[in-house]
């Protein structure tokens, strides 16, 4: 008798557990989702933008790339410190907050007339999103356990080809034509910003910061996820500075791979629509509808490699293959002829770089303590979005220097095969402290 009831009280646990987990990801991962794809569209729109504005307003290729570069100085300025205030003050506020100041900024960036005002506007845009990729990062923490979080990020994740690849359509449907006397490229800053605000206000108001907060779970499902939340942490917990996170070797390896697989993965997204256009002269509606094409491979190399790598619990070469294949696309469209079949497939070969980003984020919180989660995310992004800000950059730089892309082509191929090589070389799951690790 008493081992039947030790059994009903234990399918009866399992139930709650399974329930729980399973209520948490459907109330939370699908509006996240959305906010992701809201997030890059705002950033990614000038790339499409571009074409209409070098038209307009006459801008080049250096005005150009500095203006998606400079976004990423004001994106790096707030990393850390949004990291920590999800952490310590609310996800709820900050990422409601920001989602409005961006979308602001996006829908007035539609009024720019001269580069300082492109440059003013995205370096702005850049401050305002810098805080919600590691908030949402560590607001996963507060609310997946821990062998649910790598599934969670790659869900989460999933949304920047998928933004990629429905936006590049529409994208090149608004930029081709103009709207009540005003470019097309004016109407894309205006049409993907709005969506920002009304998502932000909705933010407010439908996340939670914390479980033991959420009126949408009954008191033994907040028990449970609270109970098992808490009993995952360290036993001994203290706060870790960023200057610690700097000086532990494993932190700065990994933001060294995630430097060098930024920069091309990068130059990739902002640069193929120009560089599409110039080859073959297609309209902006078909470049726009064909750039889907590699944005779909990326989706479906990003939804099969996670899925493979929770499978095998393997993340080093879930990483690391797809980036190398990524550095011979790179390759090819330097070295073979320059047909529009072949380019469109050298460029889904590079593309797919930007699958690894739900691998290698399940890295961090498999090698670090989690001690150190808040300021380690926050440190890592800073670093690996420094190669956002260089991409544009030195693509640009390289493209007008030598009035060719293929430059650019072999120094995102370089940067490829060094981040391959260093994602090989991170040490196994075995989880450190960061003061540890500092002093080895």
């Amino acid at each position: 008798m008493a081992i039947g009831t030790s059994r009903a009280v234990e399918l009866a646990d399992s139930h709650l557990i399974n329930h729980t987990r399973h209520k948490t990801a459907l109330r939370l991962l699908p509006f996240l989702f959305i906010l992701y794809i809201t997030s890059y569209l705002d950033r990614t729109s000038v790339a499409y933008a571009a074409m209409g504005m070098s038209r307009d307003l006459g801008f080049s290729d250096h005005v150009f790339a500095m203006g998606v570069g400079v976004f990423f100085l004001g994106y790096l300025a707030l990393q850390v410190p949004g990291a920590l205030l999800v952490e310590r003050w609310s996800a709820r506020r900050l990422i409601s907050s920001t989602m409005i100041l961006w979308g602001s900024i996006t829908m007035l960036t539609g009024l720019v007339q001269t580069p300082a005002q492109l440059y003013f506007a995205r370096f702005f845009l850049g401050l305002a999103e810098a805080s919600f990729f590691p908030g949402v990062v560590i607001y996963l923490s507060h609310w997946f356990i821990r062998k649910d979080r790598a599934k969670a990020a790659s869900n989460f994740m999933a949304a920047i080809p998928l933004s990629l690849l429905l936006g590049s359509p529409i994208a090149g449907v608004i930029i081709s034509h103009a709207w009540f006397g005003h470019s097309g490229w004016r109407w894309l800053f205006v049409v993907e910003g709005m969506p920002a605000i009304l998502l932000g206000v909705a933010a407010f108001f439908f996340l939670t910061d914390w479980p033991q907060d959420a009126t949408w779970l009954s008191s033994e499902e907040r028990s449970w996820i609270t109970a098992e939340l808490e009993a995952e942490k360290p036993a001994a917990r203290r706060s870790v500075t960023v200057f610690e996170t700097l000086r532990s070797g494993k932190i700065l390896l990994l933001s060294a791979a995630a430097f060098f697989a930024y920069l091309p993965s990068y130059a990739a997204i902002f640069w193929l629509p120009t560089l599409l256009q110039r080859q073959t002269g297609w309209s902006d509606v078909r470049i726009g509808t064909v750039l889907a094409i590699p944005y779909g491979a990326m989706l479906i190399a990003m939804l099969l490699n996670g899925w493979h790598s929770d499978k095998n619990l393997e993340r080093r070469w879930h990483t690391a293959i797809p980036i190398f294949i990524s550095g011979l696309g790179a390759c090819g469209l330097m070295l073979l002829p320059k047909s529009t079949g072949i380019t469109i497939f050298l460029f889904s070969l590079v593309a797919i770089a930007t699958s690894t980003l739900p691998t290698w984020w399940a890295i961090p919180t498999e090698i670090l303590s989690d001690a150190a989660a808040a300021a380690a995310v926050g440190v890592i992004s800073a670093i690996a979005n420094i190669g956002g800000f260089l991409a544009p950059i030195l693509f640009g730089y390289l493209n007008t220097r030598f009035s060719s892309p293929s430059y650019g082509y072999a120094l995102m191929a370089l940067c490829s095969l060094t981040s391959t090589i260093l994602f090989v070389t991170i040490p196994g799951t075995r989880r450190v402290d960061v003061k540890d690790d500092a002093v080895r």
